[in-house]
């Protein structure tokens, strides 16, 4: 199991952002998630870390996001409708999950998100991954 702040990639951080329910950090065009165990990420999480990506980036940078799953908690899948209705955009989005649970929950969300998920099981080659589609996309 990896966490951001254990890579060198960390070094390029522009913004951390913690909370009661999980630490957010933000690198240019990515943002990455580390939810707390137990946790239930739902539309009002969402919300928040919505007003701070467009805070840190502004609403035109395409955004790529990792859910890094390092804790077990739980998503409301069909969250992802509301995300939609709001006309929100999220370019990339990929899951680290470390364990059969955290991919479980994946199945679920491919259900109500309209894009690809990308699962992975190392943070590092999500990171590759996520950059490469942001640079491509710029």
């Amino acid at each position: 199991m990896q966490r951001v702040r254990d890579l060198e990639f960390f070094k390029q951080i522009r913004e951390i952002r913690e909370y009661e329910f999980g630490m957010f950090h933000f690198f240019d065009g990515l943002v990455t998630s580390e939810m707390n165990e137990g946790e239930i990420f739902n539309w009002t999480i969402a919300e928040k870390i919505i007003d701070v990506a467009y805070e840190v980036f502004g609403r035109d940078e395409p955004i790529a996001y990792i859910s890094n799953r390092i804790h077990n908690y739980s998503v409301v899948p069909t969250d992802w409708l509301k995300f939609h209705k709001h006309r929100h955009q999220l370019e990339f989005y990929s899951i680290v999950a470390y364990d059969n649970s955290g991919l479980a929950i994946v199945v679920l969300e491919r259900m109500f998100f309209r894009n690809k998920i990308r699962q992975f099981s190392n943070l590092e080659n999500a990171i590759k991954w996520s950059l490469a589609k942001i640079n491509e996309k710029n």
